[in-house]
């Protein structure tokens, strides 16, 4: 029986459960070759004081952390931290609650 025939108490089985998103969230270490390699230097730069703020990515950005440090919940209750020497990647389509515990400086681009 498919879910959609599914019935509980005149609700089907699909629309009573909340179909979480899968976000990768890719954090990695990265030399100062590879930094060259990528054009860093060219990137837009961002600063953010200690703080807490609700963010929704509408196109994948990728970032390069200077300093700082940061706690993201994702909209699954995953929770991903970064910081000083990590380059990471927010796919598009995610939805996240920053929480910056120590003032981030980084360095960003969108795909």
């Amino acid at each position: 029986m498919s879910l959609e025939k599914q019935e509980n108490n005149g609700t089907s089985f699909a629309k009573q459960c909340k179909v979480m998103k899968v976000v990768e969230v890719k954090i990695r270490k990265i030399t100062p070759e590879e930094l060259e390699k990528i054009g860093i230097e060219k990137w837009a730069r961002w600063e953010k004081e200690p703080s807490k703020f609700e963010w929704y990515y509408d196109s994948t950005e990728t970032f390069y952390v200077f300093e700082g440090e940061v706690e993201v919940t994702l909209e699954n209750g995953e929770k991903v931290s970064f910081g000083e020497g990590d380059l990471v990647t927010f796919p598009k389509g995610t939805k996240c609650t920053w929480n910056v515990k120590k003032t981030i400086k980084k360095a960003y681009t969108f795909d």
